[in-house]
C-alpha cells in the first residue's frame, strides 16, 4: 500500500530548515568538536606523557592540538571533553604478524590527569610502573565508570580513596605480582553500581572475614574474581545474601582450609560459573552443589575431593564444563556417568578428570556425552582398551588420554571423530599397528602418539587427508622402530608441519622428499630415524628463518657441518650428536645470537673452537665431547656469562684451564676430562665461581696440590680429579661441601636431558643419562700421587654414593667413622699404603656393592655382617698378608685352621701332601703284611715281638713328624 502525504509550503519550508540544522549539527559534531581539543585537557595529557618512558614510540602521535585524534584517546562527540584513555598493552602483539611493541614504563603517574574532569574510562593495564604505589589522586576522578590498572607492576596498599568513585561499574586491580595488599575492603561499600570486580593477586590475608561482608554490600555485582588473594578465613555462612545477581565467582588458589565448602555459596542462585580450585577442603561434601541449578561452569580441581567421582552432576542439567583435575578419587567413572540419566538432555561440553587417580576401564556408556567437545583424562590409572563407543562423541574437538596404562590398539571408530582437532594418546601401553582410520580425521591439527609400543609401518594412507596437521609426535618404546613405508618416493604430504617429533621412527634413507617438503617447521626432532648422508642445504635454508629447535641426533648423518648458520635468527637449540660429521666447527655458528644449546658430541669433528665464541649472548650449554678436537680453549669462551654447562671431555685439547671461564658466574657443570690440560686447578674455581655441581677434570696432566678453594663449592655433587699428577694431602675442609654433607637442592638446567655422561664408578667407566648423572654423588681422586692420611672429615660426606682414592700413596688407618657414609655404593682404597685394621663400621654400609681394599698393609680380622657377607671375592682384600677372616682364611684364634674356601693353588698343595701321606701309609701296610706273611712266627717269641714293636714305633714317629711339619708350613702360608 502506498502512502502519500501533502505538506503545505510553510510546513515544507520548516522541514527543510530542520533537516539543515540536523545536518549542520552532525557535521559540527564529527568535524569541529571531535577534531578539536580542550587546551587545558591537552596540556594535562602532555604532562602525563612526560613521566612515561615509551620505548616503542606508541605515543608518537601525541603532538599538535588535535588530542582527540591521539592514539589511545577518545573524546565525547557532544561535549568534546576527553572521555577515554586506553593505553592497555596487548601482549598478543608479540606473536602476531605486526611489529611487537614494548609496554610503557613509568616511575610515577602525573596528577595532571585531574584536569580531565569528564574522564569516564581509564585503562593502563599490562604496562610497567616500577612497583610504585597506587596513586591516591585517582580517587578524585569521580566521573570514572571504568578503571583497569591490572598487570602494571603497582605495589603497596590499595588506597581507600577509590571508594569515592561511586559511578564505577568496572574495577580491575588484579595481578600486580603479589606487591599489592589491602587491610580492609570497607571502601567497597560506596561502589553500589559496581558490576565487575577483580582483585586477583591482591593480598587480603589481613582482612580476616571482613572481605566477604564488604563484598556482600554490592547488590549489582555480576562478576567477582578473588583468585590468589591469600584468603584464609571464609565465613561458613551469612545471615543475608545481597549478591543475588552474582553470576561469576572465582576464589581459586587461596588458602581456604575447611572440612566442607562454605554454605553461603549455595545461596547464590544466579551463579553460572564457580571456580574454587586449588584450595584445601578435607573430606568435603558436594551434594549441596545440586542446589545451584543455573551453574554452567564448575571448577573443583585440586580441592581435596576423595572417594568416588561425585554423582551430583545429574542435578546440574545446565552444566557445560566440569573440572575435577588433581583430586584423589579411588574408583572409575561408571557411576558418575549414570548421573546424566537424570537430565533429559545433557549440555556437557568440557570434562577434565585428569590426575585424579581413576582406575578401571573406560565404560562404553561414555557415549552418552554426545555433546562433549573436550575430554581430558591424562595422568590416571585407566587401563584396558578404548571402547568403540568413543566414536559416538561426534562433537569431540580435543581428546587427551595420555599417561595412563591403556593397551591394545586404537579402535577403528576413532576415525569417526570428524571434528577432532587435538588427539593425545602418548605415554600408554598401546601396541600393534597404527590404524589407517586416523587418516580420516580431516580437522586434526595436533597428533601425539609418542611413548607407546607401536610396531609395523606407516604409509601415505595414514596422512592423506590430514590437510590441517601442524604437530606430529610419534615414537615407539620397542627396540624395533616404526618404518615409513612409502610407495611413492616423491610423495608430498598434504600438510605443512610446524612441530615434528619422530624418535625411533625410520623415515627413510637420506632425507626423504616428503620431509624436505616441510618448510614451515619450528621444532624438528628426528632422533634415531635412520637418516644417512649429508643434510640438504636447500631444505635447511628453507626452514632457517623460523626454526627454533633442531635435533637430528643418533643418526648416520655425514659430511661437514652447514656453513650457513648465520641465516638462523630464531634457533634456540642445535643437537647433532651421535652422527658422523667431520671437519671443523664453522665460525658462522657463533652468529646465531639466540642459541642456547649446542650439542655436537660423539662425532668426528677436528680442529679448534671458533674464535668468534664471544658473539653468543644467550648460550647455556655447549657439548663437543667425544670428538677429535684440539688446541687451546679460546679466551673468548668466557665472554658469554650465560654458560651453564661445558662438555669438552675426550678430545685433544691442551693448555691450561682458561681463566676466562671465571666470567661465567653461573657455570654449573664443567667436563674437561680425557684431554691434555696442564697446570694447576685455577683459584677462580670456588672463589669467583661457586655454582658448580659437577667438576670433572680426570685423565689430564694437571699437577700441584688439591686446592682448598674447592671446598667453597656448596652445590658440588661430582668431583673427579683422577688420573692426573696431583700431590700433597687430601684437604680436610671437604666437609664444607654442603651438598655432600646434607640434602640440598639439585641444580638443573633443563637442556641435554637425554645426553649421556661418562662416570667411573665401581671400577669401570659407565654412561649415565645426564639427568641421572646429576644425581650421582661422587669423589674420585684415584691414580694421583697423594700422600698422608685419609682425613676424618671425609666421613661427614653422608650423601656420597662413590668414593675412589685408589692408586695413591695414602698411609695411616682407614677412618673409623667410614660407616657414616650410609649411601655409599662403591668404595675403592686399593693400591695405597694403608695400615691397621678395617673399621667394624664398614659392615653397616647396607648399599655397598663394590669394595676394593687390596694391595695395602691392612691387618687383623675382616669385619663381618650385613652387606659385607655378599662381597665374597677374595681379590677385594688380596695383597694384605696380615688380614684374615671371610672370604680369606679364618683367623688363628678361631681354632680351626682349615681354609673356609680353598683356593686352587692350595688344593694343589693338598694333593701333594696326600700323595706323601699315602706313600708312608703304603709302606707301613706293606711292612705289616710282610711281617704277618713271612715273620708271623716271630710273634710267638717274646724277644722277637719286642723287637717288632720297637721298629713299628720308630716308623710311626717318622710319619707323624712328616705330617706335622707339612701342616705347619701350610698354616704359616695361610
Amino acid at each position: 500500500m502506498d502512502f502519500h502525504v501533502n505538506f503545505n509550503p510553510i510546513s515544507r519550508l520548516f522541514l527543510h530548515l530542520l533537516l539543515l540544522l540536523i545536518l549542520a549539527s552532525s557535521c559540527l559534531n564529527t568535524s569541529s568538536i571531535v577534531k578539536s581539543c580542550m587546551e587545558e585537557e591537552r596540556r594535562a595529557l602532555l604532562s602525563f606523557k612526560q613521566d612515561l618512558t615509551d620505548p616503542s614510540a606508541k605515543l608518537s602521535s601525541w603532538v599538535g592540538h588535535q588530542c582527540c585524534r591521539w592514539r589511545g584517546i577518545s573524546c565525547n562527540n557532544r561535549t568534546g571533553h576527553v572521555a577515554m584513555i586506553d593505553l592497555r598493552h596487548t601482549y598478543g602483539d608479540q606473536w602476531s604478524s605486526s611489529k611487537y611493541e614494548e609496554p610503557l614504563w613509568g616511575k610515577s603517574i602525573n596528577p595532571s590527569l585531574l584536569g580531565l574532569k569528564h574522564l569516564s574510562y581509564l585503562d593502563l593495564s599490562n604496562n610497567d610502573f616500577n612497583k610504585i604505589h597506587f596513586p591516591k589522586f585517582i580517587g578524585q576522578l569521580t566521573s570514572l565508570s571504568y578503571l583497569n590498572l591490572s598487570d602494571s607492576h603497582f605495589s603497596g596498599e590499595i588506597p581507600s580513596s577509590l571508594g569515592n568513585l561511586s559511578n564505577l561499574n568496572y574495577l580491575d586491580l588484579s595481578s600486580n605480582y603479589g606487591g599489592v595488599n589491602s587491610n580492609n575492603l570497607n571502601w567497597l561499600s560506596n561502589l553500589s553500581s559496581l558490576k565487575y570486580l577483580s582483585l586477583i593477586g591482591v593480598n587480603l590475608s589481613s582482612t580476616g572475614v571482613s572481605w566477604l561482608h564488604a563484598v556482600n554490600k554490592l547488590p549489582s555485582l555480576l562478576e567477582l574474581h578473588l583468585s590468589s588473594c591469600s584468603i584464609q578465613n571464609n565465613p561458613h555462612s551469612l545471615q543475608s545474601i545481597n549478591l543475588t545477581s552474582l553470576a561469576v565467582l572465582d576464589m581459586s588458589f587461596n588458602h581456604l582450609i575447611s572440612s566442607s565448602f562454605p554454605k553461603w555459596i549455595f545461596n547464590l542462585s544466579s551463579l553460572t560459573k564457580l571456580d574454587l580450585s586449588h584450595n584445601s577442603f578435607s573430606d568435603p561434601s558436594v551434594d549441596e552443589f545440586a542446589t545451584l541449578k543455573s551453574l554452567e561452569h564448575l571448577d573443583l580441581s585440586r580441592t581435596g575431593l576423595k572417594g568416588q567421582v561425585p554423582k551430583f552432576i545429574g542435578n546440574l542439567c545446565k552444566l557445560k564444563s566440569l573440572d575435577l583435575y588433581g583430586n584423589e578419587f579411588d574408583g572409575g567413572i561408571q557411576e558418575f556417568l549414570s548421573g546424566f540419566s537424570n537430565c533429559s538432555f545433557n549440555r556437557m561440553e568440557s570434562l577434565d578428570l585428569s590426575s585424579c587417580g581413576l582406575v578401571g576401564k573406560l565404560p562404553s556408556s561414555l557415549g552418552i556425552l554426545k555433546g562433549l567437545q573436550h575430554l581430558t583424562l591424562y595422568g590416571n590409572l585407566l587401563h584396558g582398551s578404548i571402547p568403540e563407543s568413543l566414536g559416538q562423541l561426534s562433537q569431540l574437538v580435543s581428546l587427551d588420554l595420555s599417561s595412563n596404562i591403556f593397551n591394545g590398539s586404537i579402535p577403528q571408530s576413532l576415525g569417526q571423530l570428524s571434528q577432532l582437532v587435538n588427539l593425545d594418546l602418548s605415554s600408554n601401553l598401546f601396541n600393534g599397528s597404527i590404524p589407517q582410520s586416523l587418516g580420516q580425521l580431516t580437522q586434526l591439527a595436533d597428533l601425539d602418539l609418542s611413548g607407546n609400543s607401536w610396531e609395523g609401518c606407516l604409509t601415505e594412507a595414514h596422512f592423506i587427508n590430514l590437510t590441517r596437521l601442524g604437530s606430529l609426535r610419534l615414537s615407539t618404546t620397542r627396540d624395533v622402530p616404526i618404518i615409513f613405508n612409502l610407495t611413492d618416493y616423491e610423495w608430498v604430504p598434504p600438510f605443512k608441519l610446524v612441530f615434528i617429533h619422530m624418535d625411533n621412527c625410520r623415515v627413510g634413507a637420506g632425507f626423504p622428499l616428503w620431509l624436505q617438503s616441510q618448510t614451515e617447521l619450528l621444532e624438528v626432532s628426528l632422533k634415531n630415524a635412520g637418516i644417512s648422508g649429508p643434510i640438504p642445504e636447500e631444505w635447511l635454508f628453507n626452514i632457517s628463518s623460523q626454526i627454533e629447535f633442531l635435533d637430528l641426533s643418533h643418526n648416520q648423518i655425514s659430511g661437514k657441518l652447514p656453513f650457513r648458520f648465520n641465516s638462523f635468527p630464531e634457533l634456540l637449540s642445535i643437537v647433532l650428536s651421535h652422527n658422523q660429521f667431520d671437519g671443523t666447527i664453522p665460525s658462522s655458528i657463533c652468529s646465531i645470537q639466540s642459541l642456547g644449546e649446542l650439542a655436537l658430541n660423539n662425532n668426528q669433528l677436528s680442529g679448534e673452537f671458533p674464535k668468534e665464541w664471544s658473539l653468543w649472548s644467550n648460550i647455556e650449554v655447549v657439548d663437543v665431547s667425544n670428538n677429535n678436537m684440539s688446541g687451546n680453549i679460546p679466551s673468548s669462551m668466557g665472554i658469554p656469562s650465560s654458560l651453564h654447562i661445558l662438555k669438552t671431555d675426550n678430545n685433544h685439547f691442551s693448555g691450561e684451564i682458561p681463566s676466562a671461564l671465571q666470567n661465567c658466574s653461573g657455570l654449573e657443570r664443567l667436563y674437561l676430562g680425557g684431554n691434555k690440560f696442564t697446570g694447576s686447578i685455577p683459584s677462580w674455581i670456588g672463589s669467583k665461581v661457586d655454582t658448580f655441581t659437577v667438576l670433572q677434570l680426570q685423565s689430564n696432566s694437571l699437577s700441584g696440590h688439591i686446592p682448598h678453594h674447592l671446598c667453597s663449592l656448596p652445590l658440588l655433587q661430582n668431583l673427579d680429579l683422577s688420573h692426573n699428577r696431583f700431590s700433597g694431602t687430601i684437604p680436610k675442609c671437604l666437609n664444607n661441601l654442603i651438598s655432600l654433607v646434607d640434602y640440598g637442592p639439585f641444580a638443573w638446567t633443563g637442556f641435554l636431558d637425554l645426553e649421556v655422561t661418562t662416570v667411573t664408578v665401581k671400577g669401570r667407566a659407565s654412561e649415565y643419562l645426564d639427568k641421572n648423572a646429576q644425581l650421582l654423588f661422587i669423589i674420585d681422586f684415584s691414580s694421583n700421587d697423594l700422600e698422608g692420611e685419609i682425613p676424618e672429615e671425609i666421613c661427614s660426606l653422608v650423601q656420597l654414593g662413590a668414593l675412589n682414592l685408589s692408586m695413591n700413596q695414602l698411609s695411616g688407618h682407614i677412618p673409623s667413622k667410614i660407616g657414616n657414609l650410609k649411601l655409599l655404593e662403591a668404595l675403592d682404597l686399593s693400591q695405597n699404603q694403608l695400615s691397621g685394621q678395617i673399621p667394624q663400621s664398614l659392615a653397616s654400609l647396607t648399599f655397598l656393592s663394590h669394595l676394593n681394599l687390596s694391595c695395602n698393609n691392612l691387618t687383623g680380622r675382616i669385619p663381618s655382617g650385613n652387606q659385607l657377607q655378599t662381597l665374597d671375592d677374595p681379590s677385594i682384600y688380596e695383597g694384605n698378608p696380615s688380614l684374615c677372616g671371610f672370604p680369606l682364611s679364618k683367623c688363628p684364634e678361631d681354632g680351626d685352621n682349615k681354609m673356609h674356601e680353598p683356593r686352587a693353588e692350595d688344593n694343589k698343595d693338598h694333593e701333594d701332601d696326600d700323595k706323601k701321606l699315602g706313600f708312608y701309609t703304603s709302606a707301613v701296610l706293606g711292612f705289616i703284611i710282610g711281617f704277618w706273611g713271612v715273620c708271623g712266627t716271630l710273634i710267638l717269641k717274646k724277644s722277637w715281638r719286642y723287637a717288632y714293636f720297637q721298629f713299628f714305633d720308630c716308623i710311626k714317629e717318622k710319619v707323624a713328624l712328616a705330617i706335622a711339619l707339612k701342616l705347619a708350613r701350610l698354616q704359616g702360608r695361610w
